[in-house]
């Protein structure tokens, strides 16, 4: 993504002085020590496997990533044109740090690998998101996460 000091000035503004809603609960919730967690990725980054369906302007859904994807397998289709996927293209790592995750599991720092990761394309609305959040949230339960790395984009 550009910097705000690189676009034009009519854009920057927008952004800046773009309203951002506010919810009404912020919940907290304590868990396990972290090496006893389930751990999954969620990214920002529009990642999808290559049969899945790209992502669309404002749509606020996401896409399941299993961990034994292959990572040749997974696409970007971010709309941004904004969005600077150098370094996507250099290591995927950089958006989706699966690598470093199991790592982490590897070296006891966390418990587990959750099966299942998922994506989202940024730049949606947070009040079309919140709805598809709390299912996703009743899915990373069924998969027993309990605690998620954001990778926002």
């Amino acid at each position: 993504m550009v910097h705000l000091r690189e676009m034009p000035e009519h854009l920057r503004d927008a952004l800046v002085n773009q309203d951002v809603p506010t919810f009404d609960t912020s919940p907290w919730a304590d868990g396990p020590p972290l090496n006893e967690r389930g751990v999954a990725l969620i990214s920002s980054a529009g990642l999808h496997r290559r049969d899945d369906p790209p992502f669309t302007p404002g749509a606020g859904d996401y896409r399941i990533i299993p961990d034994d994807s292959e990572m040749d397998d997974l696409v970007m289709s971010h709309i941004s044109t904004n969005f600077d996927r150098t370094g996507y293209f250099q290591d995927i790592n950089v958006v989706f740090p699966i690598e470093r995750l199991r790592e982490l599991r590897d070296e006891g720092v966390i418990g587990s690998v959750a099966a299942r990761h998922f994506s989202f394309m940024g730049a949606t609305p947070p009040e079309q998101m919140e709805p598809v959040a709390r299912d996703l949230a009743g899915i990373l339960k069924q998969d027993n996460v309990d605690a998620v790395v954001f990778c926002p984009v």
